[in-house]
């Protein structure tokens, strides 16, 4: 008997998930192990496994398409059986599609009677356009909803766009007499959908040898261009930076404290017995005294929404992570009730579940302040932008020498560390910016006493 596989659920506030990649094709044989497909959140990716053993008869969904969680992607079952009655319902989540050929290559053998050559015009209504196949009828000035779809259940997918733009269009006589080739804009409402000479002179102008846009490119700009649309995670952090810059007032102050305590005290744990404090790291010990600086200054641990300004009682410490897939914010929780030890062990695994994509996405949400360590990189100011609703995001620049006066007039350097503290100035006078970058700059000169405390 057939089986369904469904979108899963990455987490409790997650509501659809993006496909990013179909690893089978329809026919393939699985295992409840093999992996399908990968999705993304707007915060995590993970791998979806089959679950079930059997052919692959359909895959629900494309490349690139959102769907919600907990319904349909696949059905499984044995080669020739019938999908699921229960398949039935809006064409645009419902419908199967396969493995897409170029524009210029035959379609790919089906389990299931393959449907009718692509064409200008179909006799009957397609149950549905792809939102892969819609995007691209729409560039090239196509009428998707005119077309046979070659996907199950008729449904227009990428391919039968492609496939009507290298046979281009369906011309009357008048109208094949005065055009040559693919004509951007003009619709046809010549019968069975042809275009006329009427509908020709109706089109929007446009160049008589239409370039692709690559090669268009490549007249500004010589050479090869390569275009990738944003998506998944880097879609999220491009659409999240410009609502920062264009919701909040975001200034950044910069200060430097010693850094000699720091060094120090790394030395010392590094050689630690226990492993779990000699893994501790710079970034730990400038983290663990952040979250202490900031129980001093709670109009810095809020958030603004709506003009209400909501300060907490607890530090919730967002985490900068460069993860393969873009960047992620993990959230320790509770951060200001940890030891040095728990801060380190539990940020490590956090960055290291975000790197992996294991994370839950409840984890990605619900900080109330948040690091960026770019130090490592050797960055010596940066200005770090606001993860609204927070107010205040830490910037930690790199350790450098700077010259210094000693006491007898000698002239000497001593090794510094960078902060960049980035404020909304709606809520954050520049004062309350500066009295926090003082008593972190404080803790971290004096990091022995910060660690005791």
């Amino acid at each position: 008997m057939a089986q369904v596989v469904v979108m899963p659920q990455l987490g409790n506030t997650v509501e659809s998930c993006l496909i990013t990649s179909w690893l089978v094709a329809v026919g393939d044989v699985v295992d409840a192990s093999t992996l399908l497909c990968e999705i993304e959140t707007d915060k995590s990716a993970m791998e979806v496994p089959s679950g079930v053993a059997g052919t692959v008869l359909a895959l629900l969904a494309e490349e690139g398409d959102e769907v919600p969680v907990k319904q349909a992607i696949a059905v499984v079952g044995e080669p020739g059986e019938a999908l699921p009655d229960d398949l039935a319902g809006p064409a645009e989540a419902v419908v199967a599609s396969q493995p897409e050929p170029a524009a210029d290559s035959a379609a790919p053998t089906a389990p299931v009677e393959a449907a009718p050559a692509p064409a200008r015009a179909a006799e009957a209504e397609p149950t549905g356009v792809s939102p892969r196949a819609r995007g691209l009828a729409a560039e090239q000035g196509i009428a998707a909803g005119q077309l046979a779809g070659t996907g199950p259940g008729g449904r227009v997918i990428a391919r039968d766009v492609e496939a009507a733009i290298v046979a281009g269009p369906a011309l009357t006589a008048g109208a094949r007499a005065e055009a040559s080739g693919f004509v951007p804009g003009a619709v046809g409402t010549g019968i069975g959908g042809r275009i006329t000479r009427a509908d020709l002179a109706a089109a929007p102008e446009a160049p008589v040898a239409a370039a692709p846009a690559a090669a268009a490119a490549s007249l500004e700009f010589p050479g090869e261009v390569t275009e990738t649309p944003l998506k998944g995670i880097r879609k999220v952090v491009a659409e999240r930076m410009m609502n920062s810059l264009a919701t909040s007032a975001q200034l950044t102050y910069t200060a430097t404290a010693p850094a000699a305590g720091l060094l120090a005290l790394r030395k010392r744990l590094k050689n630690a017995a226990d492993p779990e404090l000699s893994g501790v790291t710079i970034g730990d010990l400038v983290g663990y005294a952040t979250v202490k600086a900031l129980a001093k200054h709670p109009v810095v641990n809020a958030h603004l929404s709506g003009g209400v300004l909501s300060t907490f009682a607890h530090v919730h410490l967002g985490m900068a992570v460069d993860t393969p897939r873009g960047l992620l914010v993990p959230t320790l929780r509770f951060a200001d009730t940890l030891t040095l030890r728990q801060f380190s062990v539990l940020s490590k695994q956090l960055a290291g579940d975000a790197i992996g994509g294991s994370i839950s996405p409840d984890l990605l949400s619900g900080a109330t302040f948040t690091v960026s360590n770019l130090g490592s990189f050797g960055i010596e100011s940066f200005t770090p932008l606001l993860n609204v609703p927070q107010v205040a995001i830490l910037g930690v620049d790199a350790i450098f020498p700077r010259a210094v006066i000693n006491a007898d007039g000698s002239v000497g350097a001593e090794q510094r560390i960078g902060f960049s503290l980035t404020a909304d100035h709606q809520v954050i006078d520049g004062a309350d910016a500066a009295r926090y970058l003082r008593d972190l700059c404080a803790a971290i000169a004096d990091i022995d006493l910060t660690v005791l405390g």
